[in-house]
């Protein structure tokens, strides 16, 4: 059977070649797949559309695109969706949660859509359920941790401000700490898991991404190592040949050229990098450091309690399994302590 005619390539001609992939005499692979089978190809998909980003290449950008459109495209004929229903479900939706613009309701800041968004949604809702219920289980640990403290945070359970996070974030190193001492593994994971949750919130009211910051920091590591790695081939070695300390002194050479190439090409630091296709005819980070940056594969805290108050013995949501070990708390420290 030939292809679906071309003579428009818009989104019907996308859906007649799915179709024809899936007919009994079509394709053996796609016809073997289920929804379940997808999963994987729809995050692998979505992946590569944020590393094309990261790249600052328009056109592999448009080429990830087009992949992860296929990917929607591939579950709604094995979902039975047909794409107008689907269409007509975002755009109902967008209408609906847009009264500043389809309607009558006056907002003057993003915030104010933000919290009308979400209020929304709730009504959608029928007003019942968590308000946590949003987040996705499936999202990754680190931008579901950002999602459910941030929704705390909105209806006021949170820390007054950083200092305070800052000092919570003291307090679950000591307890690591203990843990650590202690040689409690179960206490090790317990702890750690409180430590980042709360470096989460202490990025939130830092008004950093977290995930952006970590993804950045993943950038320079593979930066650095790439020029230890390229280094020691100039001698003769590979990483696993060479010394500790030899490895360290070309890591912070990296450093330093690495920061001097982009001084030349006048690229701001990474740190306020807003990602090359947020300004055309910038750099990516592979011309920047001649790595490529990688792909990301890709519970609530109680508030910190003020000064002078006693802090509850444990915070909602975080109590230990019958039968778990008990913890002596430490005191609160000092800021800088």
């Amino acid at each position: 059977m030939k292809p679906p005619p071309e003579e428009r390539h818009g989104i019907e001609w996308l859906r007649g070649i799915v179709r024809r992939l899936l007919a009994p005499d079509g394709c053996p692979w796609d016809r073997k797949q289920s929804l379940e089978s997808l999963r994987r190809y729809l995050l692998e998909e979505t992946y590569e559309v944020l590393d094309a980003l990261d790249e600052g290449d328009r056109a592999h950008h448009a080429e990830e695109l087009g992949d992860l459109l296929f990917q929607i495209v591939f579950q709604a004929e094995l979902g039975g969706h047909t794409l107008e229903s689907i269409i007509e479900g975002i755009g109902r939706k967008l209408i609906r949660r847009h009264p500043h613009v389809f309607g009558d309701q006056r907002v003057e800041t993003a915030e104010e859509v933000r919290v009308n968004w979400e209020q929304i949604k709730r009504e959608e809702r029928g007003g019942a359920g968590s308000l946590l219920a949003g987040v996705p289980r499936a999202m990754p640990a680190l931008p579901r941790a950002q999602g459910l403290s941030s929704r705390a945070a909105a209806v006021g359970f949170d820390w007054p401000d950083a200092a305070a996070v800052r000092d919570k974030v003291l307090e679950e190193i000591a307890e690591l700490d203990e843990a650590v001492a202690a040689q409690d593994p179960a206490g090790v994971d317990h702890e750690l898991g409180d430590l980042l949750f709360a470096l989460v919130n202490w990025a939130r009211k830092l008004r950093v991404d977290p995930e952006e910051a970590l993804r950045r920091a993943n950038w320079r590591f593979v930066a650095r190592f790439s020029h230890v790695e390229e280094a020691l081939a100039r001698r003769g070695r590979t990483p696993a040949e060479s010394s500790l300390v030899e490895m360290e002194a070309l890591w912070q050479e990296a450093k330093v050229v690495l920061r001097a190439q982009r001084r030349r090409a006048g690229l701001a630091p990474p740190a306020a990098h807003a990602g090359p296709l947020a300004r055309p005819g910038a750099a990516s980070e592979r011309d920047r450091s001649g790595a490529r940056p990688p792909a990301r594969r890709s519970g609530r805290r109680r508030p910190a309690p003020r000064r002078g108050r006693r802090a509850p013995a444990r915070p909602p949501g975080a109590a230990r399994p019958a039968g778990g070990r008990r913890r002596r708390r430490t005191p609160r420290r000092r800021r800088g302590a």
